[in-house]
């Protein structure tokens, strides 16, 4: 009986679903454009799903290792007439710690390393951002580890325009580059095997709230 029904199943859910797939037209190009002028004041969500913070280190000597923190949360306030007014805050999950061996995953987060049953987020304030053109100076307090440092992200625009889903809400996104010393934040574990300098960069995709 059920492989008879299974048929049945499949075709009524793709009838369901026809109307709801010729109803998005696709767009024949990027929405995105390089033109800041279609970033207007107000405060910005990040879209966890196409959001990256990825972390790069130099492991024994052989390769640039990369990871990712998935998932991060937060927001973005701007004001088109007072830049210099823009904040950053940012929550970075450590158990969405993600690199190409599971084991490693999982070994990062323990109480050796990133310790995420005791600091399950690291986060980001800014406290002063620089606009010239489409890059930015962006000055913070990282705390990670249970310990709070100053950083300075090196940011730039990537495009901006109306999603083609949904509410069409207003999108864009930027990219932007620090380093760290993970020593500073009490992340001594494989040092020098690993190496202390960590590289970041962070692939941001917001959204208008």
């Amino acid at each position: 009986m059920m492989r008879r029904l299974a048929p049945l199943a499949f075709l009524t859910a793709a009838a369901l679903a026809a109307p709801v797939v010729a109803q998005m037209t696709m767009p024949t190009e990027a929405p995105g454009r390089l033109d800041p002028k279609r970033v207007v004041a107000g405060t910005y969500k990040f879209d966890p799903d196409h959001t990256q913070i990825v972390f790069t280190v130099n492991r024994l000597g052989f390769t640039e290792f990369n990871g990712m923190f998935a998932n991060p949360t937060g927001t973005v306030t701007l004001d088109s007439k007072n830049p210099a007014a823009a904040k950053v805050e940012a929550t970075i999950p450590i158990a969405k710690v993600r690199t190409t061996s599971p084991e490693l995953d999982m070994a990062l987060q323990k109480a050796d390393f990133f310790d995420a049953a005791q600091f399950p987020t690291a986060t980001f304030v800014s406290t002063k951002v620089s606009v010239a053109g489409t890059t930015a100076t962006i000055t913070g307090n990282l705390t990670l580890h249970g310990v709070t440092k100053p950083v300075t992200l090196k940011a730039r625009f990537i495009g901006a325009g109306n999603e083609f889903w949904g509410d069409k809400k207003l999108a864009f996104g930027f990219a932007a580059t620090t380093t760290i010393m993970r020593s500073q934040f009490g992340l001594t574990n494989s040092i020098p095997l690993v190496s202390d300098k960590v590289d970041l960069v962070i692939n941001a995709g917001m959204e208008a709230q």
